[in-house]
């Protein structure tokens, strides 16, 4: 098993059903596999945005049991929908990821859906993640299932748990980049190799961005000139 120490994040390549239970954290945001065997719609066309497209998402091949992420800590899953069966009473969270635009035809769903395990009110994100077409991170299409770092900052921000945010579906690093930015410790599992490089690489620069605003606000508590 490998392991990255990235600031405030740790990173483990592995399976995570076998390195969860032996992490210390407070609270799970993460999407994993739905149990639907996704191909991504390039496939079809052969018109690949991106050569991450062409990855097959592990574990996706089978029916996907949540059992293992449920640890009794706050939780929010996404595609819960795929397997709510499996899932206690709790909050869901929409993603409208059309957010407005016209209503062209696309193999892919307007919306995504993510449980919580905070019972309450539904609540909606708007974020333009259509193809191509994005209000965010455009041309870094590095994960067929990439989700945007906004929508997991929302997500952290509504489950509402203190302390280290943990990721057993890394992917591309998306809640890493989100819990950096949001100043949370994070730690990420992810099984796929190139997909943890790539996660690393991501997480890593986004520190250095993270530091690089520290840096000025340090330095003027030091000369007394901090408000």
């Amino acid at each position: 098993m490998r392991v990255e120490h990235i600031g405030l994040a740790t990173l483990y390549l592995g399976d995570c059903r076998e390195v969860l239970p032996t992490l210390d954290f407070d609270a799970i945001v993460t999407d994993p596999p739905y149990g639907l065997n996704y191909s991504h719609g390039a496939v079809k066309t052969g018109k690949w945005q991106s050569k991450h497209d062409r990855v097959k998402i592990a574990g996706d091949d089978k029916p996907f049991d949540p059992a293992h992420l449920l640890t009794g800590r706050p939780c929010l899953l996404w595609g819960a929908n795929n397997f709510a069966d499996k899932l206690p009473t709790g909050g869901w969270l929409v993603w409208n990821k059309r957010d407005g635009i016209e209503q062209v035809k696309f193999s892919m769903s307007d919306a995504e859906l993510a449980w919580m395990s905070k019972p309450g009110a539904t609540r909606m994100f708007h974020h333009l993640w259509f193809g191509l077409a994005r209000a965010s991170e455009i041309g870094e299409h590095m994960h067929p299932t990439q989700k945007p770092v906004a929508l997991m900052k929302w997500c952290i921000d509504q489950l509402g748990a203190d302390g280290t945010i943990a990721d057993p579906y890394l992917g591309s690093g998306s809640t890493g980049v989100a819990a950096v930015h949001m100043g949370r410790p994070f730690v990420g599992v992810e099984i796929d190799a190139g997909h943890f490089e790539t996660a690393c690489q991501r997480i890593e620069a986004a520190q250095r961005q993270a530091s690089l605003f520290e840096a000025p606000a340090e330095r003027e508590e030091q000369h007394g000139l901090a408000l």
